[in-house]
């Protein structure tokens, strides 16, 4: 049977179609990079804001208008819309969240225990969602109750995954030659506070450098509370990459409170120049969400100052969407859709400046690019494209195609999309 695999939404959505992926393999049927070719198609939903849910919705009509494949939807959106995702052309199934870990067992009616046995070797995913580097799923659901969020409703209490468990899937990635491997979780800043005897994050970052040699390790989204000052000691390892996302959402200590965000502006300025004592070319990236209700312009100024002031190396704004569900959507204040626009434009052309700013810093310098894409360009050979352990973006050129390599690279000037680099020496 061929299958193809789709998903919108967070690395965490990414990291479960790459495990359905090698279930899929396992029970011995083929993955292709298309809903045209596919017996079964599923789809992985998001529902993070309202274009996110839509986003979801078309991808399922994309599909369904590809072929002739049964459709099985699952993901954030399908669960808490279950009836409205039934209803679109061509669904056979769909399954919530809480089922999500055995969709690959009841999709080809096998018993969940199949799976049980030690993981394969990882291959990427064809097609869009081919990736060099693999994304884990450490951790699922949240005890957190920011007001303006609908993914801890679709994804139920945190809950983790025990660390021999995540050390098995990083060395059976690594078997598969994945060079990077991305923590992921919805709130994976928790992970291991739901054991019995409860464990901290730090306990898995260490306990993965010290059994698997996998040359990168990267952390996806973290809270900016779970973490401390005795955290930013793990960096002494040169494989874990210096790149951090800590979501701000607001730099206005008011708006944050409405948020029910357990964290203020100074005690975040405090997080980030500690990680910035540990390496001063530590990447910070953010989330910033615009036009939250009851966010007057003195809020929105003082944040956009704050916003200034951090200078993240990038980062994504949100423009606020009410989501059903959530205290947020119950707030006085609504923000006028219009203000809410042109406060998102503002932040991001803040954010765009101070990313412009730290790509900048970095032209004349030699870092390692793992190569995630090539191109074929003709008599110029291979352009690539690939990522530094800061998760800057590189293109270089070469005589020959260097997928899912390293390479020591000079960084010579900016391009639209990132950083223009050479090879140093042979690239190797």
């Amino acid at each position: 049977m061929k299958v193809y695999l789709d998903s919108i939404g967070c690395r965490l959505n990414q990291s479960e179609i790459e495990k359905f992926a090698g279930q899929f393999r396992q029970a011995g049927h083929v993955i292709v990079d298309s809903a045209g070719e596919a017996d079964v198609v599923v789809v992985n939903t998001c529902t993070v804001t309202s274009q996110a849910a839509s986003d979801s919705r078309q991808k399922i009509r994309q599909a369904a208008r590809a072929g002739d494949a049964e459709i099985v939807v699952t993901g954030c959106w399908s669960t808490l819309e279950p009836q409205a995702a039934s209803m679109l052309p061509g669904v056979r199934r769909v399954v919530a969240n809480p089922q999500k870990d055995a969709l690959v067992s009841a999709v080809l009616n096998l018993p969940e225990a199949v799976f049980d046995l030690e993981p394969l070797a990882r291959e990427p995913l064809p097609g869009l969602h081919m990736r060099t580097r693999a994304f884990l799923k450490v951790q699922d659901g949240c005890d957190n109750h920011c007001t303006f969020c609908i993914t801890r409703i679709a994804r139920g209490e945190g809950r983790s995954t025990p660390i021999q468990q995540i050390v098995a899937e990083v060395i059976a990635a690594q078997q598969g030659g994945v060079n990077e491997v991305v923590l992921s979780g919805v709130h994976l800043g928790s992970w291991g506070s739901d054991f019995d005897r409860p464990l901290h994050l730090s306990h898995l970052i260490s306990a993965i450098l010290k059994e698997t040699d996998i040359p990168r390790l990267r952390l996806s989204s973290l809270e900016p509370w779970d973490l401390d000052e005795t955290f930013f000691s793990l960096w002494e390892n040169s494989r874990l990459c210096r790149h951090l996302h800590l979501p701000l959402q607001s730099g206005s200590a008011a708006t944050l409170h409405r948020m029910a965000r357990k964290t203020t502006p100074e005690s975040f300025a405090s997080l980030v120049q500690q990680a910035r004592t540990v390496s001063v070319d530590m990447a910070i990236t953010t989330d910033l969400i615009a036009g939250f209700p009851g966010e007057t312009e003195a809020e929105f100024a003082e944040s956009l100052h704050f916003v200034e002031q951090m200078e993240f190396a990038g980062g994504h704004v949100f423009t606020f969407s009410e989501r059903p569900g959530t205290a947020a959507a119950r707030l006085a204040g609504s923000v006028a859709h219009k203000v809410r626009k042109q406060r998102g434009a503002m932040l991001r052309d803040v954010l765009a400046h101070s990313t412009h700013q730290f790509q900048k810093r970095q032209l004349g310098c030699e870092v390692t690019v793992l190569w995630e894409a090539t191109d074929s360009v003709g008599p110029q050979g291979w352009r690539l494209h690939g990522l530094t352990d800061h998760y800057l973006k590189v293109t270089a050129f070469a005589p020959r195609r260097l997928w899912n390599q390293f390479s020591r690279v000079q960084l010579i000037d900016l391009s639209d999309d990132g950083l223009l680099g050479i090879l140093a020496g042979d690239g190797a």
